[in-house]
């Protein structure tokens, strides 16, 4: 109900957020007062933690008003679950002083790393990171190698969006607001605690604290694919209505 309330602000903030390529600071104000970031964090950060249908549910209400909008709070919501997969070291990082946290990411692992004392160095680029404009973390793809620098594993890490770059890349036709940039790591530092196995997390290991509720039992990959739904069905929904509405004073053309 909250996400349907915010439809007609994000019909008439709709073109400024197509203008800027990217979601404007107005909206992401609503959605955080209305606890739209909260979806998928930890109950005992003051989240949610809520189910895959209520994900995709908001985000279709959201997506009916702004695709862009939409597919912004689909991906925190999933990376915020990403992030819930981590340590409970890690998830304190994250949302302990800040349960509003928008985690942001790509799971492609497009760098270099290097084992130091401690954790890992981390060099690297990460295209199409949406929602990067307004992101507090990021979760990113990491190769794992050994000491003569083979890959030996891959990792998901979480980074502070702070200690990331930004190259404003996302130019399209349409979704502008999405605001899928690329995210540029430069020899940034992550601590151990801060790096979980991807295989474990696709073979369901348990990688840090589960939560209270099953959400983040889930399986890996069914749970990624499926939440993104979501904007798909407010976007049709959208289209179907437009369409509806306009039929009704369209004439039949050459008749």
């Amino acid at each position: 109900a909250r996400a349907t309330a915010l439809q007609a602000l994000l019909r008439e903030q709709a073109p400024r957020i197509e203008a800027d390529r990217r979601v404007t600071d107005e909206v992401i104000d609503a959605l955080t007062e209305a606890g739209l970031f909260k979806l998928t964090v930890p109950r005992r950060f003051g989240g949610y933690e809520t189910d895959i249908r209520t994900v995709l549910d908001v985000s279709a209400a959201i997506a009916e008003g702004d695709g862009s909008t939409g597919w912004v709070v689909t991906l925190v919501s999933t990376c915020n679950w990403l992030a819930g997969l981590f340590s409970p070291q890690a998830q304190d990082d994250v949302f302990g002083a800040d349960p509003d946290a928008r985690v942001t990411g790509v799971f492609s692992p497009t760098s270099s790393s290097r084992k130091v004392a401690g954790g890992w160095r981390l060099t690297g680029r990460w295209y199409y990171n949406s929602g990067s404009w307004h992101s507090t973390w990021a979760v990113l793809g990491m190769p794992l190698t050994n000491e003569s620098g083979e890959v030996v594993d891959q990792a998901m890490v979480l980074v502070p969006r702070a200690e990331l770059t930004m190259e404003d890349v996302w130019f399209t036709a349409g979704m502008r607001g999405s605001g899928s940039n690329c995210l540029i790591a430069e020899d940034v530092f992550v601590p151990e605690h801060r790096v979980a196995s991807v295989p474990g997390a696709l073979g369901g290991e348990d990688l840090g604290g589960r939560g209270e509720t099953g959400l983040f039992r889930s399986s890996f990959a069914p749970f990624v694919v499926a939440v993104i739904g979501g904007v798909q069905l407010g976007l049709g929904r959208a289209a179907l209505k437009l369409v509806a509405d306009k039929a009704r004073t369209k004439p039949v053309s050459f008749t």
